[in-house]
Formats: structure tokens, C-alpha cells, sequence
């Protein structure tokens, strides 16, 4: 069979949204399998399910490599089921404490380097049940730092300067009890905020994306990029527009100096609109379109869960739309994006875009 490739956004249902994505590739009839995140605990069972039909696996799953973009609980709780019941290859993750030494000048409360790798783990606990279950397994751990190979995937960001600086900088790491009291009621004040905003009218081209930034977890998000079968693949984990604006810069940087057009882009943490600006998106994707186009320039997938009220927002998909996107969310659904020569896959049938909202949020 000649290359192909063929990428799975799972359903990842709860009442929050959850991010789990399988891909098999094929280049010169070597197959390759990555799973990219494993949403909820429930998840890991379905990933499973989802390889041994549709991968060509049988009683034990084979994964070449496994990627944790980051610590959120609705990206990693599936992986432990995965590293535990299947024969993983490599684990691409990072791990705080393992900068201890490079971090412990940041921080007042910590007075040496064993004391911090322990808070750190402490602050970090779904990554250490990984770290643990790959330790027992004698599965090799990876850092996917800007500018490694995963494969056909290359890591885009968080540079190791960058993610350092996102940890020393992050709200679970405070230097004093008091700034950590204010983070806490900050994120629940911008919980309430969220979930209190109203919707205006609005006419094409109107983008009102978020000026509040993503959390500093968030950030620490890989992204990782490749091209198969001619076609460009962003995956994005939760990243907001610092670790997305490096990406970028980036990835012109290894092409020359070009931005290479992507085909395949996911859109990053469920479609919040803290997570891309106006900006961000003309040099992703070109400048707004003066009108709707009637061709599709790219597709847009968000994992994005029925229950959840908050995800996709509306903003987010104008203006995804206004640059040309086909955007379609899971909400329910496994969606595959593949190439033409893809394995054939009975019952399956196209997924229905999602509409251009004629309102945004406020």
C-alpha cells in the first residue's frame, strides 16, 4: 500500500471537554502509531477499542510513541490505562521536577534543589503516575523540546528556556502563601466571568477574541507539526498565543522563512477564545476574507464535548470561518482527517461542519 495517513480526534465526553488523538501513518510500508493525548480516565479503554479495530491490532497494542502535551487531568488520565495495558515503544513528556536544578534560584520557598523536585511533583501528580508507570514498564521517557523528532512530528514549542520560564511563572508554583491565595480566587473569578458572558450581533468579518491570556499550564502545551502525504498538520494541545506565536516563528525559521500553509489544524483547548488572537490567526492562516469563500482553504477540528456549554466559542469559529475554514467539532463524534488512500472504513460517513454563528460573545 503506498503512504497514507490517518488522524483521530476521539470523543471525549464528560461535562468538560477532553483532548485524545490517535494517528497511524504509513511512509515507504513502514507503519507508525502515535497517540497524542488520552483525555479522561474512561478515555484510555476507548483509545484501545479504537486501535485494535481500526489500526490493524489485534490482542496486544502496539504504540510507537505516546505524547502528553501537558499536565491538565482531561489529557492525561486515559494515558494511564494506555501505558499500563499496551506495549508503548516511547513516552514524549515533560517533567518539571527534572529542572530543579535550573529552577531553584526562581523560588523563595524552596530551599534546595531535592526539597523543590518534591513540590514539584507534589504540584504535578498526573505526569508522576505516568513517570511511574513508564519507570515500572522500563519504558524510555523523552523530552519534546522546540526542534525535537517524534517521528514524522516535529516539536515546534515550548522551547526549554520558554517552558522553564512558564513553570518558575505558573500559578501553581508561587513563591509566597499570599500570591498563592490571589491566584486561586483569580482563576475563580475568571471561572464566573466565563460562564457569565452574553452574546451580541455581529457581521462578517467582527472578531472579538479574548484579551485574557490562557493559564501558564496551558502554555507549557507541545506543539507539534509534520507533513504527510502533502499535507500540513498542527496539533496544539491547550496553547495559548505565547507558545502558538513561538511555534510559528518557528517553523518559518526551519522553512526558510516562510510560513508553510497548514491543511490539518487543531484547534487549541476546545475551542476557547483565550487561546488565539486576530493576529495570531492572519499569520497562521492569511488575513480575513472580505466575504465568505466558497471553497474550503483548511480544516479546523476542535474536541469539544456535548455537555459542555463553554466549548467551542462562538468567536472562535467566526473567525476560523473568516479565514477560510471548514471547522467541525466532536461533540460526540469520532472525526478522522486522513489522506485519499486511507484504509477503507465501513460505516463511517462525513462529518457536518459546523454553522458561521451570526452572534459573538460579548
Amino acid at each position: 500500500m503506498s503512504d497514507f495517513f490517518e488522524i483521530d480526534f476521539l470523543a471525549v465526553e464528560a461535562k468538560k471537554s477532553g483532548d485524545a488523538i490517535t494517528i497511524r501513518y504509513s511512509i515507504d510500508g513502514n507503519e507508525t502509531i502515535h497517540v497524542v493525548d488520552g483525555g479522561f480516565e474512561a478515555t484510555g479503554n476507548s483509545i484501545i477499542a479504537h486501535i485494535k479495530e481500526y489500526y490493524g491490532q489485534s490482542r496486544t497494542v502496539n504504540i510507537d510513541r505516546v505524547i502528553v502535551t501537558h499536565q491538565d487531568l482531561d489529557h492525561t488520565m486515559g494515558l494511564r490505562t494506555v501505558l499500563e495495558e499496551c506495549n508503548v515503544r516511547e513516552l514524549w513528556m515533560l517533567r518539571p521536577w527534572e529542572y530543579s536544578s535550573l529552577l531553584i534560584d526562581r523560588f523563595k520557598r524552596w530551599s534546595n534543589v531535592d526539597s523543590l523536585s518534591k513540590k514539584l511533583k507534589e504540584i504535578y501528580p498526573n505526569l508522576l503516575a505516568l513517570e511511574e508507570i513508564a519507570n515500572n514498564k522500563g519504558i524510555p521517557i523523552y523530552e519534546p523540546f522546540q526542534g525535537a523528532q517524534i517521528g514524522e512530528f516535529q516539536v515546534l514549542a515550548p522551547s526549554k528556556y520558554r517552558y522553564l520560564e512558564l513553570v518558575a511563572d505558573s500559578e501553581k508554583t508561587p513563591d509566597t502563601i499570599t500570591e498563592s491565595i490571589e491566584s486561586a480566587s483569580t482563576g475563580i473569578l475568571s471561572s464566573i466571568w466565563d460562564s457569565a458572558i452574553s452574546f451580541i450581533k455581529a457581521a462578517w468579518g467582527d472578531e472579538n477574541l479574548s484579551d485574557k491570556s490562557t493559564s501558564r499550564e496551558n502554555e507549557m502545551s507541545i506543539v507539534q507539526y509534520a507533513s504527510l502525504n502533502n499535507q500540513n498538520i498542527l496539533l496544539t494541545g491547550d496553547a495559548g498565543v505565547e507558545t502558538l506565536s513561538e511555534a510559528v516563528t518557528y517553523l518559518k525559521e526551519i522553512n526558510g522563512g516562510i510560513m508553510p500553509k497548514i491543511h490539518r489544524f487543531q484547534v487549541p483547548h476546545h475551542g476557547s477564545r483565550r487561546n488565539l488572537s486576530s493576529e495570531l490567526l492572519d499569520s497562521l492562516f492569511g488575513e480575513k476574507l472580505s466575504f465568505p469563500s466558497s471553497e474550503d482553504k483548511f480544516i479546523a477540528i476542535i474536541s469539544s464535548a456535548k455537555e459542555d456549554k463553554n466549548h467551542p466559542r462562538k468567536a472562535i469559529i467566526r473567525a476560523l470561518k473568516h479565514r477560510g475554514a471548514k471547522v467541525v467539532a466532536t461533540e460526540g463524534v469520532t472525526i478522522c482527517t486522513f489522506s485519499s488512500n486511507m484504509p477503507s472504513r465501513s460505516g463511517w460517513s462525513s462529518v457536518t461542519p459546523l454553522e458561521y454563528p451570526e452572534e459573538q460573545e460579548e
